[in-house]
């Protein structure tokens, strides 16, 4: 073989795809996916909102200027910050301040008519599904979908493929039970709301700073305060949404300000413990070697493991399509019953074995009477 044809082998393997065989050995069901702005970007490439935090927010600040609900100033003191600033979360927190009532109430806001107004007729600006349609491959076997996004994409095409897709906010307390148990196989939880309703939780962060001030409550992890002083969640959901970040692996897609993001924080980041022994997953692009593998080490401190979909975002499509394939040769429908010794329906084998061992009852023992059953 001479060196030519060599080279040739070589650069067809290093272009052939390769998968953590930890992510794609596991059941669908065993994932929760955190899907972010890339997703919409790549499946909307004609709304620019959806492309990222700053895109969203120029938008808004356009939005803002048309409909005359902004101050010039304040219009363009706001663009100036969306340039400069690194935390854009903090910037859109301001500005949904900014655009609420002065006592400081959450409703009514014209933030909720800017968000309307920059995705109107979103259906009509689908034009490459294909992310849309591996995530939706997977949650027809039991995947969880979680979105820091305001838009409803998903929903959007699955309901035109004829699924009873259900879009979910951290308001509505028994839905997001019900959803976090397994029960709402359609549903995508939207923990910033949608554009046509906004979360409360994240249209007032104002108590945010108030709160980890307090001598009462610093003695409380910083999230905790967040979430005690907003009163959004109650004890039974925070509880459940704990459980899952323990017991799913989360697979974050199209995410890049996401673990930055205070909601999300709150809810799953500071406020776990153990964080190193989780097993989690980031799809990334990567733009430079220096930076993703810096990334990559910084990550695993929250059990996240960060893999690369490439150097280019139109890679990403077809990433997605082959890793939801990979994932979906795993499904096993028997692995999907309700199993009461779990907090939660779709939970993994292992978890359900922990539960048991938790319970005092004997796995072993559990297995060689399903054993007998099955002979019998």
């Amino acid at each position: 073989m001479d060196s030519l044809e060599k080279t040739t082998n070589r650069s067809e393997q290093k272009s052939s795809r390769k998968f953590l065989k930890s992510l794609i050995q596991k059941q669908p069901q065993e994932l929760l996916l955190v899907i972010g702005t890339g997703v919409s970007a790549a499946v909307a490439p004609g709304i620019p909102a959806l492309c990222s935090w700053r895109s969203c927010l120029e938008a808004v600040l356009e939005a803002a200027e048309q409909l005359e609900v902004l101050h010039p100033g304040d219009v363009a003191e706001f663009r100036r910050k969306v340039m400069k600033d690194r935390d854009l979360l903090v910037v859109a927190h301001d500005l949904i301040r900014k655009m609420s009532p002065r006592t400081g109430d959450t409703k009514p806001n014209f933030f909720q008519d800017c968000l309307m107004e920059i995705f109107d007729n979103l259906e009509q600006h689908i034009q490459d599904p294909l992310v849309l349609q591996s995530i939706l491959s997977l949650m027809e076997r039991g995947t969880m979908v979680l979105t820091t996004n305001y838009d409803n994409l998903l929903e959007i095409f699955g309901q035109q493929q004829n699924k009873p897709m259900e879009s979910l906010d951290l308001k509505d307390k028994t839905k997001v039970l019900q959803w976090a148990r397994g029960h709402i196989r359609y549903g995508v939880l939207h923990i910033h709301g949608l554009y046509t309703d906004p979360c409360g939780m994240v249209l007032d962060p104002s108590g945010y700073k108030d709160v980890t001030q307090d001598p009462e409550v610093m003695v409380r992890p910083p999230a905790v305060a967040l979430l005690v002083f907003l009163g959004t969640l109650v004890a039974a959901v925070w509880e459940v949404l704990q459980s899952l970040y323990r017991r799913k692996s989360f697979l974050f897609v199209g995410c890049g300000e996401t673990l930055r993001d205070q909601i999300f924080q709150a809810l799953f980041l500071y406020s776990v413990p153990n964080k190193a022994d989780l097993e989690h997953y980031m799809v990334v692009l990567k733009e430079s070697e220096d930076h993703f593998f810096k990334h990559q080490a910084d990550m695993l401190l929250f059990g996240i493991k960060v893999v690369s979909y490439g150097a280019c975002f139109d890679h990403f499509p077809g990433y997605m399509r082959d890793l939801a394939t990979q994932i979906c040769k795993q499904w096993n429908p028997d692995a999907e019953r309700v199993d009461s010794t779990t907090l939660l329906g779709n939970a993994c084998q292992d978890c359900a074995k922990r539960k048991l061992e938790e319970n005092g009852i004997e796995v072993s023992k559990q297995l060689r009477q399903s054993d007998d059953t099955g002979a019998s």
